[in-house]
């Protein structure tokens, strides 16, 4: 009995648990095919000429027209600017990297800012290498696996019968491949590519002379047609890598496990300039070309202007990626200077810069996106809650009406309720503080708190300026 308890635990799939996170709604730019923003579309509402300036840009990336540029993103907390950031993320696709900073990640590293600084870049800069390679492709006709009677005896062993529009060939398989077709869940029907040196298996779709077996059939299922001509066969095979990714496979005794572990330490200019040379050789020879990524700095105004003068002389190198940097920050100073400058940004790298600014977002756009978050999260909310949240979005900010979304399908949850009501979104307001009413109530009792520096006359001014904002 204990065996077959064991047996049906392991049997068991395991559930695939999405992490929601701030901007995990977002799909796109919400663009049409001219580049035109829609007013609600992939997760992105308002900012209609922001999304389009960004729509541009990232059309002119995937071109090849634009690199060595630099584009800032400039407006108040929480207008959009990181969504803007992931919104050309996804739209660019898989093939063209896309890399992610925080100004303030770069004085907590293990190494130099400028290192870290030309680690982003080359992360944010892809090679498309080409090389041929045999692999055997075909419709798979039956799959075949003969399991040993006793546990613990010989390794499984199989056949795998494929075909090609003019032939049929029936292959043997050993314990690696048999786990790797289980691995990919390959079975009948399936049109299928195996590289011969490394044995792996790439399922390529459905035939369509199987389309019309519905129960084996999903939503996501590409149907493609059967291979045609041998077997096997010498096919064009395209790898896409960084540059950061090859600075490390060449520079660590470890080889390519340091990209596991993460402990890529300092990379020697030798090792570059080594590598971009190889690299210029690949292109000439046909057998590479340079795809220019985005590197995205959020909090560009932690920056100091040692970081500063490395981008603008890494803006003018050959390949350079497409620089994005953001940041709420006014008239502010420049880390590292006493000169003050508009976004803390000196003057000759803010020259480089194309600015899209970002606008405070509209009451009716506050709704749209309060109802796109509740569908992200799951939560069932009453139309009189949501206008309740949107006037608490529009008083206070629109991410603190974001958090209590949770917090108040929680409340709901807790009495029993089917759907989010008035009642729940009030007993959460009254629970959590937004930024104003903490100010007020510091401001109030700042006299019982510890170490109170603040003066009479100051708390009066600061308290005045915390209402006016």
């Amino acid at each position: 009995m204990a065996m077959g308890e064991l047996k049906i635990s392991e049997m068991r799939d395991l559930t695939r648990i999405e992490r929601i996170g701030a901007h995990s709604h977002i799909r796109g730019l919400g663009l049409d095919s001219s580049l035109e923003p829609r007013l609600s579309s992939e997760g992105m509402v308002g900012q209609i000429p922001a999304r389009k300036a960004a729509g541009i840009m990232v059309k002119m990336v995937q071109q090849g027209k634009i690199a060595g540029r630099a584009l800032l993103l400039a407006g108040q907390p929480g207008t959009g600017k990181t969504a803007i950031a992931m919104g050309m993320a996804k739209s660019l696709g898989q093939e063209t990297p896309f890399a992610m900073l925080a100004g303030s990640e770069l004085y907590s590293l293990d190494m130099s800012k400028t290192e870290a600084l030309m680690q982003a870049f080359r992360k944010a800069i892809g090679v498309r290498i080409k090389e041929e390679a045999e692999v055997i492709e075909g419709e798979v006709v039956e799959v075949q696996i003969d399991r040993p009677a006793v546990a613990g005896a010989a390794s499984k062993t199989g056949k795998l019968t494929l075909k090609t529009t003019d032939m049929e060939t029936v292959y043997d398989l050993g314990a690696k491949m048999i786990e790797a077709l289980g691995k990919e869940k390959v079975q009948s029907g399936d049109v299928i590519a195996i590289d011969k040196a490394s044995g792996k298996i790439t399922k390529l779709g459905r035939s369509f002379a199987r389309s019309r077996d519905y129960d084996a059939m999903g939503p996501q299922t590409k149907f493609v047609q059967c291979p045609e001509g041998e077997l096997q066969k010498r096919k064009e095979i395209v790898h896409c890598v960084t540059l950061h990714e090859i600075d490390v496979i060449n520079s660590r005794t470890q080889g390519f496990l340091a990209l596991f572990t993460g402990d890529t330490g300092e990379i020697r200019a030798e090792v570059r300039e080594q590598i971009d040379t190889k690299v210029a050789e690949w292109r000439e020879e046909g057998k590479a070309e340079i795809v220019p990524g985005v590197l995205f700095i959020d909090e560009v105004h932690m920056l100091d202007i040692e970081c500063f003068s490395f981008l603008n002389r890494a803006l003018e190198n050959d390949m350079a990626p497409i620089l994005v940097v953001a940041t709420n920050r006014g008239i502010t100073t420049i880390r590292g200077t006493n000169y003050r400058s508009p976004h803390g940004i000196p003057i000759d790298f803010l020259d480089r810069l194309l600015i899209i600014s970002t606008q405070p977002y509209k009451e009716e756009e506050i709704r749209n996106i309060l109802d796109i978050r509740c569908q992200e999260e799951d939560v069932e909310m009453s139309e009189d809650a949501k206008v309740l949240l949107t006037k608490i979005g529009v008083n206070t900010s629109l991410r603190y009406a974001i958090h209590l979304i949770t917090s108040a399908a929680l409340a709901c949850q807790k009495r029993k309720g089917k759907a989010v009501e008035v009642e729940d979104i009030t007993r959460v307001y009254n629970l959590f503080y937004d930024v104003k009413r903490s100010t007020q109530y510091l401001m109030e009792y700042q006299s019982q708190y510890m170490f109170n520096e603040v003066s009479a006359g100051e708390a009066e001014e600061d308290e005045t300026a915390a209402m006016v904002s």
